[in-house]
């Protein structure tokens, strides 16, 4: 069984058609990068994968289960991380993370839950103090921690490191890395190519509303007699 599976899924706000009757699979245990301009339609399928849109046509599973029909179920085996989430910023870092840990589990499960996010957002002493005196860099290790402390079968990541610098976005992607070989698969985009050629097994690219190409980063450099799959984007998206 694939970690998701999309056929032929178009997405219309009214009658503007944002996806228009895209196709892919992300297998278990990958990392899988949706890349593209702005206003592809990479958002709106990540919210269709995360259950907070309905598809207008089409069929989207994940772990088998139906975005429209099961969207419950989905909810209770994956984590999504908006590239514009916040937190509560009259919490601290500490309250943040028990707050969201409380929906997962009670007790030692509670406490090991939050345990993990404190490790991956890395914040130090500054877990302590108020969410509203970060950084946007630590609002983003703190929102990090807080997607991959469950430890989900899939993580839907959309700019993970956004607003972080070189050491910190390069330690958010081993977190990434690090969550596959504890059994997660992630869907992520970015519009960083050199991050998305580091982390990601396979790629779609998406523009105007269709799938344009994928592959895996070294096949598809082959193909277009590219350097970097930034070279490849310019190419497929030109």
């Amino acid at each position: 069984m694939n970690a998701i599976e999309i056929t032929g899924l178009v997405k219309k706000y009214g009658t503007f058609p944002a996806v228009k009757g895209i196709s892919f699979q992300v297998k278990q245990n990958e990392i899988f990068g949706l890349i593209g301009p702005n206003a592809a339609g990479k958002t709106t399928t990540l919210r269709i994968l995360a259950t907070l849109l309905q598809p207008t046509k089409g069929s989207v599973t994940v772990f088998g289960f139906d975005v429209t029909s099961e969207a419950s179920r989905i909810r209770e085996i994956i984590s999504y991380l908006p590239e514009d989430a916040g937190a509560y910023k009259n919490l601290t870092g500490m309250e943040y993370l028990e707050f969201i840990a409380h929906f997962f589990g009670q007790g030692k499960k509670k406490n090991a839950i939050v345990k993990k996010g404190e490790e991956i957002a890395d914040l130090g002493d500054r877990i302590y103090t108020k969410v509203d005196t970060y950084s946007k860099g630590m609002m983003r290790r703190l929102l990090v921690g807080r997607a991959l402390m469950i430890q989900p079968q899939l993580a839907i990541l959309d700019e993970p490191t956004s607003g972080l610098d070189v050491r910190n976005a390069q330690e958010i992607r081993h977190i990434i890395k690090n969550s596959v070989t504890q059994g997660a698969t992630v869907l992520l985009s970015s519009h960083n190519m050199l991050e998305v050629e580091f982390l990601c097994d396979r790629i779609a690219l998406i523009n105007n509303g269709y799938i344009i190409e994928s592959g895996s980063p070294t096949a598809l450099k082959k193909k277009y007699g590219a350097k970097n799959i930034e070279d490849v984007f310019t190419q497929v998206v030109r």
